[in-house]
């Protein structure tokens, strides 16, 4: 009798972990502005400590994802064109023998 009790806990203990798992996987779909504010909340001072460390160890991710917002925001590379466009001579030609 106790041999069925001990198959009885173990399968309604595997049972009970399938559908927890079940449960936890179905979460509610946020909207855009749900997940901006959570984001939000949810920084902290390790989270930030940790990507400023990442930035240190690794600085060309850091200068890639800058470029990615730049790309998204519509404003990469227009600073280098603008300064083409006006003819700024004081950039252009310059050799080591005229700085001396």
């Amino acid at each position: 009798m106790s041999d069925w009790l001990g198959l009885l806990f173990f399968g309604l203990l595997i049972a009970g972990a399938i559908l927890g798992i079940r449960a936890l996987a179905n979460q509610k779909p946020k909207s855009a502005e749900e997940f901006e504010r959570s984001a939000a909340e949810n920084t902290t001072m390790l989270g930030a400590s940790m990507n400023a460390l990442q930035e240190l160890m690794n600085p060309e991710a850091a200068k890639a994802r800058e470029v990615q917002m730049q790309m998204k925001e519509g404003r990469y590379g227009k600073k280098k064109r603008e300064g083409k466009a006006s003819g700024d001579a004081d950039t252009e030609g310059r050799g080591d023998a005229e700085t001396l």
